[in-house]
């Protein structure tokens, strides 16, 4: 959290961070409990992003960005299938036989994503916003970072301005349950 910079800057380094839990996942056998421990990691910062985006990026590009509306809903369309994959995930031990072929799904789900909004969507974005602009989002995204949840909500609002009023909320008791649970922490 709170990595710097501008918009862009901010998302690529959280993409690199969810590859790298992905990466912690794979590099272990089947049933090894860590590989939870790093699926709710990937899942928490998941979706910390995926709301900073929802409240602040994408309107950013429905406003500056030529084709913004389609481009939006895509990503948002997108952001919905991987949480309810994370959702469906978030019930399942690593030992859970449905564990290996859902987390193998939202890898191959998020991947994409990520790859499309690194070769699409910043390249347009960087076109057609100014760096002060930039720089403002990347401020922007990194708080809502700060008090976005942790946890899937399949059927929170996804759009302002309802994702910016419930965010929040949703984000304190998601801290809340993660500190008491140890949800995302290594033994």
């Amino acid at each position: 959290m709170g990595h710097g910079g501008n918009v862009i800057d901010e998302l690529v380094t959280d993409h690199r961070e969810v590859e790298e839990f992905f990466g912690r996942i794979e590099a272990l056998p089947s049933g090894d409990k860590d590989r939870k421990v790093y699926a709710d990691q990937a899942t928490i910062e998941l979706v910390r992003h995926s709301v900073a985006e929802e409240i602040y990026l994408y309107p950013a590009v429905r406003e500056h960005v030529a084709g913004g509306d389609a481009i939006v809903d895509r990503e948002i369309d997108d952001h919905s299938r991987a949480e309810r994959l994370m959702k469906d995930l978030e019930g399942c031990d690593a030992g859970d036989p449905d564990f290996d072929r859902l987390v193998g799904m939202l890898m191959t789900e998020v991947r994409s994503h990520l790859a499309d909004e690194e070769q699409n969507l910043f390249p347009r974005l960087r076109a057609a916003c100014s760096p002060e602009t930039l720089d403002q989002l990347g401020d922007k995204v990194r708080q809502a970072k700060k008090v976005a949840p942790t946890r899937p909500h399949p059927s929170a609002p996804d759009t302002p301005p309802a994702n910016k009023l419930l965010a929040p909320g949703a984000g304190l008791v998601d801290r809340l349950r993660d500190a008491l649970s140890g949800r995302g922490k290594k033994d």
